[in-house]
């Protein structure tokens, strides 16, 4: 189990079936289970269309000002 940072909000999350992720990775987690870990430039880009489609606002809430 890890705690993961979700644009600011922690949840914990399985690595059980990614056995090569280590601190500072991204990935993909999907119901509470990191699924695949994805390089920086990846990690960004879906992000990005992710915010575009407003996804992280539905699933996390409000981004709150930093």
């Amino acid at each position: 189990m890890a705690k993961v940072d979700f644009g600011g909000i922690f949840r914990e999350a399985c690595l059980d079936y990614v056995d090569e992720v280590k601190v500072g990775d991204y990935c993909i987690i999907h119901v509470g289970f990191a699924i695949s870990v994805l390089s920086e430039s990846e990690a960004m880009e879906t992000l990005e269309l992710l915010r575009q489609i407003g996804a992280i606002e539905e699933e996390l809430g409000p981004e709150t000002p930093a």
